[in-house]
This record gives structure tokens, sequence and C-alpha cells, in this order.
């Protein structure tokens, strides 16, 4: 699993290592689309309370992530962006893992001091009528409160995954190649952990 903040480069990064791997990469955002698209049950359920405003209560996230883990392309190990966000989801996805007679064996998290995040996040433009202009959640004021929110609501998840030992931080700054290697390395140690070896996942 990636754990870090918005503008870590998590999903960036996912994608690569999940290739190197082998494994597919897993974001909610992702099986959220898929859910909702397909007109599956759970999606229908998240669809309502999305168009209510309403946040998806965690039972129907870890749901929708339990059924994509049970998949037969993550059988041999996955890769998971940006979930658990937190504790509570954090534990759920455990007790479904055991379910599955799966285990999460490494949890990566990237490191990027706050400035350089509001800078790489600020500094984002789209193309909008010919014209490169700022999205509003891209100004300076609203990635602080982004960050804010980051740091009281999933930045837990760091000392709970430390506690199980499972998390090993590495240094998000620098050529995306770079942080790459250094993902793999921290994989492998990870790996060499176990009692069984490396495993993908």
């Amino acid at each position: 699993m990636l754990l870090g903040p918005p503008g870590a480069g998590k999903g960036t990064q996912a994608q690569i290592i999940a290739d190197r791997l082998g494994v597919p990469a897993i974001s909610t955002g992702d099986i959220f689309r898929a859910n909702v698209s397909g007109k599956t049950e759970l999606g229908l359920r998240a669809k309502g309370y999305m168009d209510a405003g309403d946040l998806v209560p965690d039972e129907i996230t870890v749901a929708m992530v339990k059924d994509r883990l049970a998949e037969p392309d993550a059988k041999g190990g996955f890769l998971l962006d940006g979930f658990p966000r937190t504790i509570a989801q954090a534990e759920q996805l455990r007790d479904s893992l055991r379910e599955l007679g799966q285990t999460l064996d490494c949890v990566l998290e990237m490191v990027v001091e706050e400035d350089e995040l509001v800078r790489r996040l600020s500094g984002r433009r789209v193309l909008v009528d010919g014209e490169w202009v700022q999205r509003d959640d891209d100004k300076p004021e609203t990635v602080r409160h982004r960050l804010q929110v980051y740091r009281e609501q999933t930045a837990p998840l760091s000392g709970w995954y430390e506690s199980e030992r499972l998390l090993t931080r590495i240094d998000a700054i620098g050529a995306i190649e770079e942080i790459t290697e250094r993902a793999m390395g921290a994989l492998e140690a990870c790996g060499d952990r176990r009692p069984d070896g490396p495993v993908a996942g």
C-alpha cells in the first residue's frame, strides 16, 4: 500500500511499481467508477450517498475493495493506492483480507515537506478554452486546507501501520525514477523481514 499526502506522487508511483511487480494497482477512485458505471448493488448504494453530497460509508467502500481484491488478477498480489484513509478503514481492510486468506505485506509512506507539496499542487494548470488556468482546489490556501484534512484524518495511519510493523518511509523528493528505485528497495526489505520471504502486495 502507498500512503502519503496529496501531491506526494502516489498515483504515478503506484502504476510504475505495480507494472514492475506484475500486479494490479488498485485505487478507490477506479473501484467507485467501475461499480457506479456497472450499476452493481454496491455502486447504486454508493451513488445514492454521492448524489446527496454525503460521504460513502466505510462499510460500502471496504466491501467494494474486498470484491476487487477477490478478483483473479489480485490473487498473486496487489498494490493499494491511497486506501485505506482512516484507521477504521484499515481495521476493516485487515479483517477483509483475512477472510480472503490474504495479508498486507508492506506500507510505503511517501514523505514530502509541506512547502514542496504546496508548490507542486498550486503549480498545476489545466487547459480551458485554449488558456492555462489554475483550478480552485489547486490554489495555495485550498491546498493547505487539503493537507490539514490529510494530517487530521489520514496521517494517523502512519503510526498505526508502524505499530503493526508494516510501515517503511521513503523520501519522495527527486526524479520519478529515483523515487521508484527507493520504493522497490523498500519493498524488497519488507519482503526480507517476512518469515516466508518476499511477497508482492
